[in-house]
């Protein structure tokens, strides 16, 4: 990633190519554990990784997208808006990542009595579908899209982190942390930097993608590079993204008695929020 270039076109093609691949295998096999049974270790393998990798063309964007199978023998076998994300650390080193949703509007819009908050209404991401893994069922947990996100580094925390924003988490977490990793930003500079968010990817709750999708990318991507994307057959919009990006990182820093820890916060650009130190 680093030697394409942060936001070329084949930077940014390669990126909205993997979500696909990763959004198609989320409608397939992403559902509550205690109902169904999801090749986890198979999913997050490298060898996986590959195998779906593979099938990135560099030339074109899929216009269709399908799940792979990361274990062909369990395969086999089983299958023939409102969001708040905050992130705190303190002196002792502990850092929590945080983020609360009611959902779509105002959740439910049923206010428990008394109490005054409102009830979520996740629910309505679960499919329809009789045989689809994430199907209606009583007691079940819906598909979400609530993602606190949390990295390490040498073994040690360092990195609590969050993008607000329904299906643009994933996307933006990604962005954020090849931003960071990839291409030096800082913390506050990797929330700043222009975006692409990718929708229309075929879902949990039965949709499927056509004709590729659409692919919003912020005015900080040139326009030379948005040319060369749709030459690969990306339908790209303009447009500001709606996400919200927060974070915390950690370093250790030596002084003249010993070791000790320092914080660097952001919160970014494109709406409410603030990083306090106190």
């Amino acid at each position: 990633l680093t030697a394409m270039g942060h936001n070329s076109a084949d930077y940014l093609h390669v990126q909205i190519e993997a979500k696909k691949l990763a959004f198609a295998d989320a409608a397939k096999y992403y559902a509550d554990p205690d109902f169904a049974k999801i090749p986890l270790q198979g999913l997050i393998s490298k060898t996986y990784a590959d195998k779906r990798r593979a099938e990135i063309s560099m030339a074109s964007a899929a216009q269709t997208d399908h799940c792979g199978y990361p274990d062909e023998e369990e395969m086999e076998s089983k299958y023939a808006g409102d969001t708040t994300y905050l992130t705190a650390a303190d002196e002792d080193g502990n850092m929590v990542s945080l983020i609360q949703s009611n959902y779509n509007g105002f959740g439910s819009g049923l206010v428990v009595p008394g109490l005054g908050f409102a009830l979520q209404d996740r629910g309505a991401l679960f499919a329809m579908k009789k045989d689809h893994a994430n199907v209606y069922s009583p007691k079940k947990r819906p598909f979400h899209t609530i993602m606190p996100g949390f990295a390490s580094k040498d073994g040690k925390p360092w990195l609590s982190f969050g993008v607000m924003g329904g299906f643009m988490q994933p996307q933006g977490q990604v962005q954020v942390l090849s931003n960071i990793i990839d291409f030096g930003l800082g913390v506050q500079e990797a929330g700043d930097a222009a975006r692409y968010y990718h929708t229309g990817s075929t879902q949990p709750t039965g949709q499927v993608m056509v004709a590729g999708g659409i692919v919003e990318l912020e005015d900080g991507v040139c326009d030379k590079v948005v040319e060369e994307l749709r030459t690969r057959g990306h339908n790209i919009i303009r447009r500001p993204n709606g996400g919200g990006y927060q974070a915390i990182m950690r370093h250790t820093v030596t002084y003249p008695h010993g070791e000790g820890l320092a914080y660097a916060a952001a919160s970014e650009m494109r709406k409410d929020g603030q990083a306090v130190g106190y």
